[in-house]
């Protein structure tokens, strides 16, 4: 049998199965082994972003209802833990991925490829690499697009994105229309996606901070092809 040409693709694709998953799977897991995964209070270490205290000063009694203690490391854990839950149950991670890969110019679309450590956290677990791209790559949304593109994204996406197919958002607002608990936590977490990174909020090389020195024509195609 294995000198039959299906015993050797067979064989060949055994080894490639056992390729990939010492590759993809076994080292990194050793890689990261002996290295603390990140908690909620090492991610908000740092602070909190300009995002999350936007959130209070355009929502204040809205904000103040939802997260009493106001703009604090704790309120702003507590939005990141329920947004990263609400994102995981509104199935936001079959249409969304959460990973710049190394191919086809995605880090002129996204912002710089990923990296393995910016997963090595709590709120990646399980991943969140999604299945597929309905919609664009979030893990560098941070400060990308205003909190109110957001609102009005979640509440009803064609206002901000005419030929978008995501679906409308109504539980995320109370009855006023304002975002609850869950609208804003979801906004917030978002938000967070990317921020960790030195280049937040310039993803795309178009400010002082950006990444790379580009040309005009490489940024003119990066938004291109993001509002694509």
């Amino acid at each position: 049998m294995f000198e039959s040409k299906a015993g050797i693709i067979l064989i060949a694709g055994l080894f490639m199965f056992a390729l990939a998953f010492v590759v993809m799977g076994l080292l990194p897991w050793l890689i990261y082994l002996d290295k603390p995964e990140q908690t909620m209070e090492d991610l908000v270490a740092g602070g909190v972003t300009a995002e999350f205290v936007d959130l209070a000063e355009r929502f204040p009694a809205q904000f103040k209802e939802h997260f009493p203690d106001g703009v604090t490391r704790g309120s702003y854990a507590s939005a990141l833990e329920r947004g990263r839950d609400i994102y995981v149950a509104e199935g936001c991670w079959h249409c969304h991925s959460q990973q710049v890969r190394p191919v086809s110019n995605e880090d002129l679309r996204f912002g710089p490829v990923s990296h393995a450590r910016e997963y090595h956290n709590v709120l990646q677990r399980p991943v969140l690499f999604g299945t597929r791209r309905v919609g664009p790559d979030l893990i560098r949304e941070a400060a990308r697009r205003s909190n109110d593109w957001h609102v009005a994204h979640f509440f009803d996406p064609v206002l901000v994105s005419p030929t978008s197919v995501m679906p409308t958002y109504p539980w995320l607002y109370d009855d006023e229309d304002y975002p609850n608990r869950d609208g804003m936590s979801l906004i917030a977490y978002v938000q967070w996606l990317g921020s960790w990174l030195p280049e937040y909020p310039y993803f795309q090389g178009e400010g002082p901070m950006g990444p790379t020195e580009r040309s005009g024509d490489e940024v003119a195609l990066a938004r291109e092809s993001e509002g694509s």
